[in-house]
């Protein structure tokens, strides 16, 4: 062994060593992710190749994965994730999706952040898909959920019992704002589970939480019936403050820093489509009511709204509507012509190649794997989220 190669690792040991003991020397910082099917993520990682097409996108790939392709295995970031499928936890990588070959904002959001900190964090995720935060996270400050006269009335017409519909609404209330918090103590009642270096002297603090949800509440008319009025989901600014509350108070925490994930399915409503008109009004108070609670006196410093209809990608959208309207166009046709299975699907083919460029029929086939209201599966997307969501987190712990 030469004495250049010698000193050189013992300048490695030395600089691994001093890292140990700096990190050592800090309370682990514990950030909690919530919410429904967005929060999960429905990014397949095959869309990770999408990243590549664009210089700008390019440094996100490189923070996933490696030059081969394989998954980073992050060696300071930790996550320990419940869902429907139950708990999933070690360091962090791709997989901590909706599935095992999906990705959600946890994964950029635990790398940034990572990076600025530069010290081990430890993520703890809870989402489930087609949760509402008005019965399933409900909080106990919120109350009981309350049925209006509309709906009561509605329910006696479909010949339903008051009585049990009311019980079984009681059960669902709450529930899944229960085992959130449930999770969120059993993972810091025994955080060398998941972290195994944890210094249990230096201890943990609660560093942030970031909400993303919505979808389930903004579709619900018989919840929200004035959902295309001013004020509509006012019901939903109050309940979200009531969850903030009860988050500190249940996890002792009461300046804990909260992100809003705002939803923005579809891009900012000022750019809407004429297709997609209809829906301005609704999306956009359900959007000012995500992020009212983020405008409340009592709030100001320690909560923020992030829009994420900033990380919308217009042509990924774009050119899902217009894929949408010649699949449409070719199965009229099809019917018309009184096509079998087979032709019907080489003339769909056979129109999608007109209408699209060699590079559009790319960027379709690597960019997209779900629908729009989980931001069309896009790891761009999503990965453009959760680095939204770790930016506004640094800021309020750098404001601390």
């Amino acid at each position: 062994m030469t004495i250049v190669f010698y000193r050189l690792l013992v300048a490695i040991g030395c600089l691994c060593a001093f890292q140990s003991i700096a990190f050592a020397s800090r309370p682990l910082k514990v950030f909690i992710l919530a919410g429904q099917s967005n929060m999960e993520g429905h990014a397949h990682v095959r869309t990770l190749e999408h990243l590549a097409m664009q210089e700008v996108t390019r440094p996100m790939l490189a923070s996933i994965q490696g030059p081969d392709g394989v998954p980073i295995l992050h060696q300071h970031v930790w996550i320990s994730y419940l869902s429907a499928k139950g708990v999933k936890q070690g360091r962090l990588t791709t997989g901590y999706g909706a599935d095992d070959q999906k990705i959600g904002p946890e994964l950029t959001f635990g790398i940034v952040l990572q990076q600025a900190l530069q010290e081990p964090i430890l993520i703890i995720k809870t989402a489930w898909g087609g949760k509402s935060l008005h019965t399933d996270f409900r909080s106990p400050s919120a109350g009981p959920f309350a049925f209006s006269d509309a709906q009561l009335e509605q329910l006696r017409r479909q010949g339903k019992s008051i009585d049990h519909v009311q019980a079984d609404k009681t059960a669902a209330t709450g529930h899944f704002y229960r085992l959130m918090v449930n999770h969120v103590r059993a993972v810091l009642a025994d955080i060398r589970q998941v972290y195994p270096d944890y210094d249990e002297k230096a201890g943990y603090e609660l560093a942030g939480f970031v909400w993303f949800q919505g979808w389930n509440d903004m579709v619900d008319g018989g919840v929200y019936p004035d959902r295309d009025k001013p004020n509509g989901y006012h019901d939903y600014t109050v309940n979200l403050s009531h969850f903030i509350r009860d988050v500190r108070r249940d996890l002792q925490a009461p300046n804990l820093p909260f992100v809003i994930g705002v939803m923005g399915v579809g891009g900012p409503t000022g750019d809407y489509a004429p297709q997609q008109q209809r829906y301005r009004a609704v999306h956009q108070n359900f959007r000012d009511a995500m992020a009212a609670p983020s405008k409340l006196p009592e709030f100001e410093d320690t909560v923020v709204a992030v829009l994420t209809e900033q990380c919308w990608d217009q042509e990924l959208g774009d050119l899902r509507a217009r894929q949408a309207k010649v699949r449409q166009q070719a199965k009229q046709e099809a019917k018309e012509d009184q096509l079998d299975p087979q032709a019907a699907r080489q003339l769909e083919a056979a129109m999608e190649e007109r209408a699209f460029t060699a590079r559009e029929r790319q960027v379709l086939e690597t960019g997209i794997s779900n629908a729009e209201y989980h931001y069309l599966g896009s790891a761009r997307i999503l990965g453009a989220i959760g680095q939204c969501f770790a930016e506004a987190m640094k800021e309020q712990i750098r404001q601390q």
